[in-house]
């Protein structure tokens, strides 16, 4: 049975809920088998066969190979599991989520320092008259 979810009229967010939860359990996990020294290096040596030993679709594993980190998350993927991976291949949260949002580390970083980003485009869509 759906749930009434009015956190999905924000635009650009996904909110990690039970059913994202559900979604990316197997997602999740490997990028939590990832703390381990031997897992590391088996993913760094054969990313593709390594993934192929989780129980995640072929869709999560394509967003992983791609580091696509806003599909990863499309798909199920929790940041706080998933910046594992950018730990797997030495790359700083910073430069991960300044990826996410398409602009540089430097501009990411300024944007932050600077309070973050502003409100305009990131109202709910209703109040916009556009529809989730």
């Amino acid at each position: 049975m759906a749930l009434n979810k009015p956190y999905l009229d924000v635009p650009g967010t996904t909110v990690f809920d039970a059913e994202q939860s559900r979604r990316g359990y197997w997602l999740n996990q490997f990028c939590m088998s990832l703390m381990k020294a031997e897992n590391r290096e088996r993913f760094r040596a054969n990313e593709r066969a390594y993934l192929d030993e989780w129980s995640i679709t072929e869709e999560q594993k394509q967003a992983v190979l791609a580091r696509d980190l806003n599909r990863c998350i499309d798909l199920g993927g929790n940041i706080y599991f998933l910046v594992k991976i950018g730990a797997t291949d030495g790359i700083s949260v910073q430069n991960m989520v300044s990826t996410m949002t398409g602009m540089s580390e430097e501009d990411y970083r300024q944007m932050m320092l600077a309070g973050g980003r502003g409100i305009e485009g990131n109202r709910f869509l209703n109040e916009t008259g556009r529809q989730a």
